[in-house]
């Protein structure tokens, strides 16, 4: 399968690069002519775009869409609403003009709440609306919302849905897997699930 993954150069997304190279797929890495690539794969494609201003032909020839990236936790309010927020809408809308099959989305644990509050409120309006946009778009999705990220190993589980405490963790490498997992088989099609590493 072709599939293009935005936020690639992240910690998540270089994983999920791996894993689906791994599997035989040939990935291709959505990357701004300013992102370092160092670390990338061996043999990975590159295609270059920017969330805030992304070419009409990004999709082309893609199946699937894995949308990994994130504004990070030291940006504004602005570079939140750019990438986490404007940037996947558009991106949404391209993949559905581009016959993608498939649309998996990296959100948030919380991102379920229309009018959140707390510290991660304005993080967590951003990605409940993009959420929002994907499922409306009739493009076949998949969400995962983890909790509390980190750079653990793998775990042998992981807990899906209403059974997730809240408080717990998930590794960026269980992320991972379960991302690229749903963008070959499918198998959280139409969900949009809470997800923790067991």
């Amino acid at each position: 399968m072709n599939i293009l993954v935005a936020g690639a150069t992240g910690k998540t997304g270089r994983q999920v690069l791996q894993y689906l190279m791994d599997q035989g797929h040939q990935p291709t890495a959505l990357v701004r002519e300013s992102s370092d690539t160092g670390d990338l794969p061996h043999g990975v494609n590159l295609r270059s775009g920017d969330l805030a201003d992304l070419p009409s032909d990004v999709c082309d020839n893609m199946d699937v869409v894995i949308f990994a990236a994130g504004s990070g936790g030291n940006t504004g309010a602005e570079m939140t609403d750019r990438v986490d927020r404007d940037g996947a809408k558009k991106l949404v809308d391209i993949a559905g003009r581009s016959d993608v099959k498939r649309f998996v989305m990296l959100s948030s644990v919380g991102a379920d709440q229309a009018n959140p509050t707390g510290d991660l409120a304005h993080y967590l309006k951003a990605k409940h609306d993009a959420d929002a946009h994907l499922k409306a778009s009739g493009l076949t999705y998949a969400i995962l919302r983890p909790v509390a990220l980190t750079d653990d190993d793998r775990h042998q589980e992981v807990t899906l849905g209403d059974a997730v405490d809240k408080s717990a963790t998930a590794s960026r490498a269980d992320v991972a897997h379960l991302l690229a997992d749903a963008a070959i088989n499918g198998c959280l099609d139409g969900q949009a699930v809470d997800m923790q590493s067991a």
